[in-house]
């Protein structure tokens, strides 16, 4: 879920807006403060704010908090203090910058584990860290009993964690979405599911009942968007969009800048050209608590912004 801004602060009630409107759509679970949601621009208590906000809906969803940086010990401070907001997990990716060995990550994990007693999913982003998660040091993070799952963005390596199977592989890469959930993929936190997130449902239940051709062309209907929201820098394009929607203020925290008038203009006829209303969702389209990530302290979070 990106930070909605106003005036330089966090729009609390822009926020409560929008989590009710992903509720609404279908989503399954919020994730806050990863990079749509300008995590690292953000103060502790800013983020306690927009949780205890966005908690004040009786049927909210069910919150996952991003928490990264390049102290490990600074990372399992900030969550020993965000524990207190009760989230559902934690999103954790290895350290900044370092490019620490997979032994340097693994003990990295083993120290945040050790932090609370919360679920955790690894985040293997590397164009943003500077270093790769590889399966094995995935697939020996699963021991620990509260690693349960893996976002990841590259789509060969989603492939292999689906077929080996030793630990839950959420989708991050939002153009691998379909091949991901026609495979039987568990789950996904995709930033461009914020445009238009019934879609993004109504297609991920067509690809898991089978519905290939319903789900293709979907997704194809989908596709220009989710190319223009990577356009220009995250979150920018995603900001710009829900502007452009009357959800929320279009603006960033710098150094990050809105995106261009240009970009803009695409975004405006991109979503114009999207099906005016889901005919295709099924009832009941996020399936059973418990569906995205299947271990024993597993988040029911199959789609996730």
């Amino acid at each position: 879920m990106v930070t909605p801004l106003r005036q330089g602060r966090v729009d609390l009630p822009a926020a409560r807006r929008l989590a009710r409107h992903y509720r609404d759509a279908g989503v399954s679970g919020l994730v806050l403060f990863g990079s749509t949601g300008e995590g690292n621009l953000l103060t502790l208590t800013e983020k306690i704010e927009m949780i205890q906000a966005i908690r004040d809906d009786a049927h909210a969803l069910p919150i996952m908090l991003g928490v990264g940086g390049v102290d490990t010990g600074g990372v399992a401070a900030a969550i020993r203090r965000l524990d207190a907001t009760g989230p559902a997990g934690y999103l954790v990716p290895p350290p900044y910058y370092l490019c620490p060995s997979q032994a340097g990550i693994i003990w990295h994990y083993r120290q945040i584990a050790w932090a609370t007693d919360r679920p955790l999913v690894l985040y293997d982003i590397p164009k943003r860290t500077g270093v790769s998660l590889t399966v094995e040091t995935m697939e020996t993070l699963a021991g620990c009993p509260t690693i349960v799952a893996v976002k990841e963005c590259d789509p060969h390596v989603l492939q292999a964690l689906r077929q080996r199977g030793s630990i839950a592989a959420l989708c991050g890469e939002d153009r691998a979405l379909l091949a991901h959930f026609s495979a039987g993929g568990s789950g996904a936190i995709p930033a461009a599911a914020h445009v238009r997130p019934d879609l993004f449902v109504a297609m991920m239940q067509l690809a898991r009942d089978g519905q290939v051709e319903a789900a293709r062309s979907l997704f194809g209907a989908l596709l220009p968007v989710i190319r223009l929201l990577f356009a220009e820098p995250n979150p920018a394009p995603v900001k710009k969009a829900q502007a452009l929607q009357g959800l929320i203020n279009d603006e960033l925290r710098m150094p990050l800048m809105p995106a261009s008038r240009e970009l803009g203009a695409r975004l405006r006829r991109a979503i114009g050209r999207l099906p005016a209303m889901d005919v295709h969702r099924p009832q009941a389209a996020c399936g059973d608590s418990g569906e995205a990530v299947t271990t024993r302290n597993a988040i029911p979070t199959p789609l996730l912004p």
